[in-house]
């Protein structure tokens, strides 16, 4: 295909995902973000380059809801992200028509509503940390959980050689430090965002009348942190949880995009074609406002 004709396709795509956009935002009266991938620098300060954008050019408004798409990433990050928004509105809602697993799950926690669908996912919280060897990133609570069962092995004598001589050969006190840190860093924010914003407007209990107290919303915060990051519930640190169990299991109110059909068929025309476009020019991922395409990777 001719130089020119691929840019006039991109124009109209970009123009279409546009109004696309517009649509989702008189949905959600609401400004739309979205993230597409990993939450890590410096995704921190496109997002508030971003919203500072949208806040001085687009229309004004103080809600905001962010599309997110994400395998995870960094705590640090995602707070970062969390107090850039807020700083700007004082409503956050997040949409997750896939997945936002991990350190997405933890931002999630810091909105006022998290709308999903029977087939999107949340995860364990189970924050990624940089080996120090360089090899990478490592799911905290699998490492750490792996340190403990080694560590009862050796209490009761049951620790094999083979393990014996790997858990001396790897073992690095600084990395199981850092890994502490990232998951009780992670618990602290979740619980934090829950009672600010998620449990704001929780004033009586649904089955009894009875009404709530701080304390109460406190519990049920560290509640949601426990269950969130139990790795024998979970097994897995790409393990999704849909809608209905975190409903179920974990009492939180989640708004049904399926039942919101303004919402659902402005977020489906935005999404599909924002994932098919992305797919066409070979990028991993995208930062997207109703003005601003960044593709990335």
């Amino acid at each position: 295909m001719p130089t020119k004709a691929i840019r006039s396709a991109n124009v109209i795509v970009s123009e279409q995902l546009k109004k696309n956009a517009a649509d989702l935002e008189t949905a959600m009266n609401a400004h739309v973000l979205t993230w597409w991938g990993p939450i890590q620098s410096p995704v921190d300060q496109f997002i508030r380059q971003a919203v500072e954008h949208r806040i001085r050019f687009g229309p004004r408004r103080r809600r905001l809801a962010m599309v997110l798409q994400t395998p995870g990433g960094y705590i640090e990050t995602a707070e970062r992200i969390a107090n850039t928004l807020r700083r700007h509105y004082s409503w956050v809602a997040f949409l997750v028509p896939d997945i936002a697993m991990s350190a997405g799950t933890v931002l999630a926690m810091s909105g006022d509503e998290i709308w999903m669908n029977y087939f999107s996912t949340l995860g364990p919280i189970d924050p990624q940390v940089e080996r120090q060897d360089g090899r990478g990133l490592v799911p905290a609570l699998g490492y750490l959980a792996k340190y403990d069962e080694m560590v009862e092995k050796s209490k009761v004598g049951t620790l094999t050689p083979v393990e014996a001589a790997y858990f001396v050969k790897n073992f690095n006190a600084g990395e199981l430090f850092s890994y502490e840190q990232a998951y009780n860093q992670s618990i602290a924010l979740l619980k934090k965002w829950l009672v600010k914003y998620k449990f704001k407007n929780w004033k009586k209990t649904r089955t009894r009348g009875i009404k709530v107290t701080a304390q109460m919303r406190q519990d049920r915060a560290r509640e949601v942190g426990e269950k969130l990051s139990d790795t024998d519930r979970w097994y897995s640190h790409s393990r999704g949880i849909p809608m209905q169990v975190l409903r179920r299991d974990l009492k939180l109110e989640i708004e049904d995009i399926d039942r919101n059909r303004a919402v659902r068929e402005a977020l489906e025309n935005y999404y599909e074609l924002l994932a098919n476009y992305l797919q066409t020019i070979g990028a991993g991922g995208a930062l997207h406002t109703a003005d601003l395409l960044i593709p990335i990777g």
